[in-house]
């Protein structure tokens, strides 16, 4: 369950309860240390990568469950830059270096050229990839640079004064690369298109999409046109009121300007229904009397609800309830 050092004692815990004398068999989980010690000794090769070429310093390095990360020591990454650092790391992996590791004291480990501060003073363990890299480093690594299989940047973004790299090693550049070609392959039947033209499809469906919201939008505002002059014919008072069921605070906003553009003599409540709550928009023409801010209160005050605008238009929101009861004691308010 959990794994301790206790005052230099390892401590193992587990769920089971034990008897005195019983022993117990440890079995390491190969593939989860195999995948850890690819995974590490790729991002040594990595962090050696960026400070050889341009002199970017790793500063903290995580290990995820499907990705890790390193934090470079400076504020900008080009992607040239980034595909140069991947040539050399694949380069090193490829040319099948040994990975020594050796257990030094502080003196001796001044002998050696690192990449960072020793953390410890006492039983140092130096990792060394000969003529590339050496590093003092606690963490399990191969025996050699090719049993790191390869190495693939995925992307990179901006953290704070530093980039943060996100990467992959081994079998996690096949595990990625199998997500990918099975995207790629839905996105092929999807948009019945060959790989090499998905992305002249996919532009060309973005402005498709783009032309049809704008015609939907240039029809929702001649319906609200319509609805507008429907709703003024319909007013004989001063107060003209409409209950809708499921329209947006913004549609109502929407509505109401029209409303007052159109008639200045009016005033409009505006109120919909929408599932656990009642929202409605107050407004007036230019031509009308009255505190609209106060009525607005006053509504508010049916419903416990809360809201806000300016002397022409309000809005607000409550608990539900109906919207001809709440349009009738608003009425009854202005009578």
């Amino acid at each position: 369950m959990d794994v301790e050092e206790v005052s230099g004692e390892i401590r193992h815990y587990i769920t089971e309860e034990l008897q005195e004398e019983n022993g117990i068999e440890g079995v390491i989980d190969w593939d989860r240390r195999f995948d850890h010690m690819q995974q590490h000794a790729g991002q040594h090769i990595l962090s050696a990568s960026f400070e050889d070429l341009y002199g970017y310093k790793t500063v903290s390095f995580h290990l995820g469950k499907d990705t890790l990360t390193i934090d470079l020591e400076t504020e900008n990454l080009s992607a040239d830059e980034a595909a140069k650092v991947e040539e050399l790391a694949n380069h090193v992996i490829l040319e099948n270096r040994p990975i020594i590791t050796k257990w030094v004291n502080e003196e001796v480990s001044k002998q050696y050229r690192l990449r960072k501060e020793l953390s410890v003073s006492d039983n140092i363990r130096l990792v060394i990839i000969p003529d590339f890299d050496c590093n003092g480093c606690g963490g399990t690594h191969p025996n050699s640079t090719a049993e790191v299989g390869s190495l693939k940047i995925l992307g990179w973004e901006r953290q704070k004064k530093m980039v943060r790299v996100e990467f992959v090693c081994g079998k996690r550049v096949l595990n990625k690369l199998s997500q990918k070609h099975e995207v790629v392959k839905e996105l092929i039947t999807l948009l019945n298109a060959p790989e090499q033209d998905m992305s002249s499809s996919v532009k060309r469906l973005l402005v498709q999409k783009k032309e049809l919201e704008k015609t939907i939008e240039e029809l929702k505002d001649q319906v609200l046109k319509y609805e507008a002059n429907e709703i003024i014919e319909s007013g004989k008072n001063d107060m003209v009121s409409r209950v809708f069921h499921n329209r947006s605070i913004q549609e109502l906003q929407k509505l109401a300007r029209l409303l007052v553009s159109i008639a200045e003599d009016k005033i409009y409540l505006l109120a919909s229904e929408n599932e656990e709550k009642l929202q409605f928009v107050f407004a007036k023409g230019k031509k009308t009397e009255g505190d609209l801010r106060g009525l607005s209160q006053r509504a508010l005050s049916i419903i416990d609800g809360k809201g806000g605008g300016n002397d022409t238009l309000v809005q607000g929101g409550g608990k539900w309830t109906s919207g001809e009861e709440f349009i009738q004691k608003v009425t009854e308010f202005i009578q």
